[in-house]
């Protein structure tokens, strides 16, 4: 299994670090934030080692996108959020801290002061979003 000695997440799942566990199986780790936005804020990691989204396969990523749902789901019956975000976030300009693939599971309530999905739309032409889309386009592979 790949592992990076100096990723506090690798740490982790090899039990250098402790965590409290949510959820386990051979290739995920789910464990509370030891720094949580809000309560109930869980993280759903690959086990193997993966910096970020580019470096880990859709199938595994889509394994890992379940697990967060399921948690999310559990979060929704247990605490009663209003609401749940789900963020996976790639790179220092996205804010990723621990450059290990995490999705972060936070339960949100009307008046609990986070701004994690608070931003301003900036318009945009249908001539530079067609411009975008076909670049994008053109470098997907399936």
């Amino acid at each position: 299994m790949n592992k990076d000695g100096n990723c506090i997440f690798c740490k982790i799942v090899d039990g250098i670090i402790p965590c409290i566990k949510v959820y386990e199986n051979a290739k995920i780790l789910a464990f509370m934030d030891i720094n949580p936005l809000s309560p109930g804020h869980t993280l759903v990691i690959p086990k193997e080692h993966a910096e970020n989204i580019f470096d880990i396969s859709p199938e595994d990523y889509a394994l890992i996108s379940g697990i967060a749902a399921r948690i999310a789901s559990a979060i929704n019956k247990s605490l009663k959020p209003d609401g749940v975000n789900i963020m996976q976030l790639n790179g220092k300009a996205a804010n990723q801290v621990v450059p290990h693939l995490h999705m972060h599971v936070t339960p949100r309530w009307f008046g609990d002061g986070l701004t994690i999905s608070a931003w301003e739309p900036k318009p945009g032409t249908m001539e530079s979003v067609k411009e975008n889309a076909e670049l994008i386009k053109a470098h997907l592979q399936f």
